[in-house]
């Protein structure tokens, strides 16, 4: 009898230890080359790195690599595509259903802590803001901002039970996207990190800002 317990024990402790997964699903700001899947997905940051554009040389200087390994996290996914807003429309109202949120929500792997970082692209490509609504969305719907917003808070809390997620705004964009992403975090149980004082390089992070995002976010979630 004492053995067992000894061995119950024992697992408890190496489940309390465990190391927790964190997926990212993101834009240009979280990609890295080598380092997210699918491959396909276009990125920002690559090797060799172009002074002009940005400082971040290295994959250990982006904010996920070192919130996964400053915090003890595993990196169970990073499904993040440059350029791809939450909604349907992008850049010049193209259509980026392929590339949106929603379409990749559902490639996050078994995660324990899912940390989506968008919103930038539909506030920079000023993609339709539309109204609210938390059901019954038709795919016109998902060409909108707020109801896409609404879309994916409720796909995740579906999809992803007993997972943390947290939602990171990026500093300057339009009051719009921080308002509406906030209520989904309120209905859902999610909770938002509004990021502030990024460090940026050609609109994206550079080296001093990605060591700003993942200090906010290690704060935030730890």
């Amino acid at each position: 009898m004492r053995f067992k317990i000894t061995i119950l024990l024992c697992f408890a402790a190496l489940s309390l230890f465990a190391q927790k997964r964190i997926a990212v699903l993101g834009d240009s700001y979280s990609t890295y080359q080598g380092y997210i899947t699918p491959a396909t997905n276009e990125m920002w940051y690559f090797e060799p790195w172009i002074d002009q554009r940005t400082d971040v040389s290295d994959v250990k200087q982006t904010w996920w690599w070192q919130v996964c390994n400053n915090g003890g996290y595993k990196l169970e996914i990073n499904n993040s595509y440059s350029g791809s807003t939450i909604c349907y429309t992008g850049y010049g109202g193209e259509d980026y259903t392929p590339r949106s949120f929603i379409t990749r929500a559902p490639n996050l792997g078994s995660p324990d802590i899912i940390l989506i970082f968008g919103g930038t692209n539909d506030s920079w490509a000023n993609s339709p803001i539309g109204e609210m609504k938390w059901e019954g969305w038709t795919k016109e719907d998902l060409y909108s901002y707020r109801p896409a917003v609404c879309y994916l808070g409720q796909y995740l809390y579906n999809r992803y039970p007993n997972t943390e997620v947290y939602f990171l705004l990026n500093s300057e964009l339009k009051p719009e996207i921080g308002e509406a992403m906030q209520d989904v975090c309120n209905k859902f149980g999610f909770k938002m990190i509004p990021l502030h004082d990024i460090g940026k390089q050609m609109g994206h992070p550079n080296i001093e800002g990605m060591k700003a995002i993942a200090d906010q976010v290690l704060e935030a979630i730890k």
